[in-house]
């Protein structure tokens, strides 16, 4: 059991003084554009906070910002290139207005880190992940004509105390960093090298947290990390640590169904969803605590990122095929109406036919309700850049993604259309792309539904009734 305590009070007035102070005071003007995955986004909350307390307030218009944040993404090559394009457009204002500063944050600094300084001399400022509290330094150092750059990865940073500025529009769904990066070295991924090793936050911390979002009219928070299924916190030990204590020792051990239960338990007026889970730390106990509170969101994003149980062994997963299934066929018997999302890579190095039937066969068995499929594309120093060998053409990846694409459109729809006829409770997120008539909200599977505005108010949980759907939206009324 955790110890009850208040946390931290008095910190938190301290940053409380310290902003307001800062936003009365702000001379400066940060514009943040993010990347990538949720953590990111997360991550940008955090250094607008961290230069919020330097006097600095944000701003959505490039041309009035003093400095210029990209928050970067380097899973996959395309997602490079997007910020390479971004960066030559904000060029393009510098030449107007020499004096702005453009930094690179996240994970493509970590990876390349002087390079963007000394060969491409295209940014001012790298920083990464872990040295998100350097940047008011770092910022002197560039004003006073010095280099500016950190991208040292730390075996403990978690940005616990650090209240994040919301920068999401609705007001209604929040991000909440639980740990920081990840010890599964799959043979595709950058990851480890630009987040660096796992360290979980303080479960208190955490809580402390949802009740604030909560307390600021926030309806829902999802938890993050590259994977939560792996969350380990005993006093601040390191995950090796903990495994190295005598069992009796190890009974205050928090891991991530404790934290959910605690969380559900503490603030049971918010909904809570969270991501990413991984299959071979996927346990039941997780499944058993998500079912047990409805304020729990019935949603699993669970990859799998292959089918074929030669490829996952090459990908360096860390479980077959069958124990994938056998992860699936737990959710649907412990939390029956479960949503099921998916990641999948094809193309991997060497993938034949056959272990590409295999991912098909293994999608008609899950029917996910909805997935985000890439072909593969090699990153660089990954375990598969040095010992395997892209052999898989391009067109035989496209015409692959083609048919998962279009297979995973089938079973969405076919899930979809289950909902037709019931009535789903939806909390609304915003209004519709096409139309202000119209909003929009998730059920507790995440699944988007649409209906008219009538009475109904952004924040609201309401019921809807759906009368049709596509495959990506229920369309539906108030109940």
């Amino acid at each position: 059991m955790i110890e009850e305590k208040k946390i931290d009070e008095k910190r938190q007035g301290e940053i409380l003084s310290i902003r307001s102070k800062s936003k009365t005071l702000a001379t400066k003007k940060m514009y943040l554009e993010s990347y990538g995955c949720a953590m990111n986004f997360s991550d940008s909350e955090i250094v607008a906070s961290i230069l919020q307390d330097e006097g600095y307030s944000t701003t959505k218009e490039i041309e009035n910002a003093d400095i210029v944040l990209i928050n970067t993404c380097s899973i996959r090559e395309k997602a490079e290139q997007t910020v390479r394009r971004r960066l030559k457009n904000f060029l393009k204002i510098k030449r107007k207005k020499p004096e702005l500063t453009i930094g690179i944050l996240g994970c493509m600094a970590e990876r390349l880190k002087t390079k963007f300084l000394e060969q491409e001399k295209i940014v001012d400022l790298v920083v990464g992940p872990d040295a998100y509290r350097e940047l008011p330094k770092l910022i002197k150092e560039l004003e006073d004509g010095r280099k500016a750059v950190n991208v040292i990865l730390s075996t403990e940073e978690t940005y616990a105390d650090v209240i994040p500025v919301r920068l999401g529009n609705n007001k209604v769904t929040a991000f909440i960093s639980i740990m920081r990066g990840c010890d599964n070295m799959c043979s595709f991924c950058v990851v480890p090298f630009t987040r660096g090793r796992e360290r979980s936050r303080d479960p208190l911390s955490i809580v402390n947290e949802i009740q604030n979002v909560y307390e600021n009219g926030y309806k829902e928070v999802t938890l993050l990390g590259q994977n939560v299924d792996s969350y380990l916190w005993n006093n601040g030990l390191s995950k090796k640590e903990i495994n190295k204590l005598p069992l009796q020792n190890q009974k205050n051990n928090i891991n991530f169904a404790k934290l959910l239960e605690l969380s559900a338990k503490k603030c049971p007026n918010i909904r809570i969803r969270f991501s990413t889970s991984h299959p071979q730390d996927m346990g039941d106990d997780v499944l058993y605590t998500m079912a047990k509170y409805k304020n729990i969101c019935k949603y699993i994003h669970l990859p799998v990122q292959s089918g074929s149980s030669r490829i996952l062994k090459l990908m360096n997963r860390g479980y077959s095929r069958d124990w994938y299934i056998d992860r699936i066929d737990a959710i649907k018997r412990i939390i029956p109406n479960c949503g099921i999302s998916m990641d999948i890579i094809t193309g991997f190095c060497s993938e034949t036919d056959f272990d590409h039937n295999q991912t098909l066969s293994l999608m008609n068995y899950v029917k996910y309700d909805f997935g985000y499929m890439f072909k593969y594309s090699e990153r660089p120093n990954t375990l598969a850049q040095r010992k395997y060998k892209d052999d898989v053409d391009e067109k035989i990846k496209s015409k692959r993604l083609t048919e998962i694409i279009t297979l995973q459109q089938k079973h969405s729809l076919h899930n979809n259309k289950k909902h037709v006829g019931s009535i789903k409770e939806v909390l609304v997120e915003g209004y519709s792309k096409k139309s202000k008539d119209f909003l929009y909200g998730r059920t507790t599977q995440n699944t988007v539904a649409v209906f008219p505005k009538e009475d109904i108010k952004i924040g609201d949980l309401v019921n809807i009734k759906i009368n049709d759907c596509t495959s990506a939206t229920l369309l539906g009324n108030k109940y």
